[in-house]
């Protein structure tokens, strides 16, 4: 069972079918998305989900609201009569906001897996009532994106933290902690790459660095040149011949009279200048 499946049967299984407000805010919500079809006749709502399809009849039941139910296939079919659409007023009770939320995931929502990218949709049947989605999820601080194209219509988050505050305002308390241990495993393994590859980097770079020393070394001693340097620079290219991945910080600290990151710096780049300059020499 998909994150999203998880999620929906949670809510079907909430027992607040003696609060009519709500059951009226969380129908409405159903009302706004994709998979409502109102007709001047009836009203149809379809899904593939069984426990969404569960949760939407109950509603009904309780509501005393005449319904229809069939398949077709692997999809349920609930019908009412559209003798008069259901309104009702949005206030700043959060409740009955909650509610109508949660009618618009069951309706037309899903939610990634989290363990593979955090990503919440709701597919809604015109662009108004987009707009009277993102009015309550303003109320609540949770920032959401639209998209619009031709016939498609939606709000989506990407944002973790905003994930978590919709699917606690729905009432998926369970969905969170669950959600919320995925994020935290996934945020430590994120750190943990970080470092790693932050590490990785800077060794790779001391590496690169340190074979560029070596060579210039290597070459002054191959034309017996070596000698010729200062017996400060013969001392630091001696260490760095028999410590090729330690650090300059780490050279310094070897040599007889310990210097600074700095200085050791200094002293290469004296050691390659020098090589440099035989190089010249040769081609010349």
């Amino acid at each position: 069972m998909s994150f999203s499946e998880n999620v929906k049967k949670e809510l079907s299984q909430l027992n607040n079918y003696v609060k009519k407000d709500e059951l009226n805010a969380e129908l409405y919500g159903y009302m706004l998305t994709n998979n409502v079809v109102i007709e001047q006749s009836e009203i149809r709502f379809t899904t593939k989900n069984e426990d969404n399809i569960y949760r939407y009849n109950k509603i009904l039941k309780n509501l005393n609201i005449d319904h229809e139910e069939s398949i077709s296939g692997n999809i349920y079919i609930t019908k009412i009569k559209n003798n008069e659409l259901l309104k009702i007023e949005i206030d700043d009770n959060t409740n009955i906001l909650g509610a109508i939320v949660r009618g618009c995931f069951m309706g037309g929502g899903s939610i990634n897996n989290p363990e593979s990218e955090y990503h919440l949709e709701i597919l809604f049947s015109d662009k108004n009532n987009i707009n009277e989605v993102s009015e309550i999820l303003e109320k609540f601080n949770i920032n959401i994106k639209v998209l619009i194209r031709k016939d498609k219509y939606a709000i989506y988050m990407k944002d973790g933290e905003m994930i978590s505050r919709f699917l606690a305002l729905i009432g998926a308390k369970k969905s969170v902690l669950d959600f919320e241990a995925i994020r935290v495993i996934k945020e430590m393994k994120n750190s943990v790459n970080r470092l790693v590859n932050c590490e990785t980097a800077n060794l790779n770079k001391v590496v690169n660095v340190s074979v560029l020393q070596i060579n210039d070394i290597k070459y002054i001693m191959k034309k017996n040149k070596f000698e010729q340097l200062p017996k400060s620079l013969q001392e630091i290219a001696l260490l760095r011949l028999k410590n090729e991945h330690s650090t300059l910080t780490e050279i310094g600290k070897m040599l007889e009279k310990p210097i600074g990151k700095s200085g050791v710096n200094y002293r290469f780049k004296k050691i390659s200048e020098f090589a440099e300059k035989l190089r010249e020499e040769e081609e010349t």
